[in-house]
């Protein structure tokens, strides 16, 4: 098995019940175990920004899965949860980002692993450190680089890590 670190979002509709009906669709899967999950933080829009806030977290996956395999899942529960991809970090139901497969090194037109842009986004990094602490970017930890990002804005909803099962 391999530990998977997703991203997942949404500012349409009803983004928690989305990103749980996500996670509970892949937890289903024979071949992907969800192991630890992030709070929930409520997130001001990034690269578009007038647009509703997000609604962020990140979980990690125990996967038999390869990298593509698991993109693939991964697209299959957005489109089942009718993700539209109309515009660039544009509003959406959900969004499901690998950021991780164990150091992977992968870049094709579908895919690039780790994520090429999750350095620069305390969206991604803050939930990030609830479930991989001692993760590191490029050989620096999510502290570190935290300490370089704006985190206006961004807002913890609790600090319920099993709000994805209930």
């Amino acid at each position: 098995m391999t530990r998977a670190l997703l991203g997942l979002g949404g500012n349409l509709g009803d983004p928690v019940a989305n990103m749980r009906m996500a996670l509970r669709a892949l937890d289903a899967r024979p071949d992907i175990a969800v192991s630890a999950v992030s709070r929930l933080y409520r997130t001001p829009p990034w690269g578009k920004t007038d647009q509703p806030p997000f609604v962020n977290a990140v979980a990690s996956l125990d996967t038999a899965l390869a990298p593509h395999a698991l993109l693939e899942a991964g697209l299959a529960v957005e489109r089942g949860l009718k993700r539209e991809r109309l515009e660039r970090w544009g509003p959406r139901t959900i969004d499901l980002d690998i950021l991780d497969m164990e150091g992977v090194v992968l870049a094709d037109a579908a895919l690039t692993l780790p994520h090429p842009r999750m350095g620069e986004r305390a969206f991604v990094l803050i939930p990030l450190a609830d479930v991989a602490p001692d993760f590191r970017i490029d050989g620096v930890p999510i502290a570190a680089r935290l300490a370089e990002l704006d985190r206006a804005g961004i807002e913890a909803l609790g600090d319920d890590r099993d709000w994805w099962k209930g």
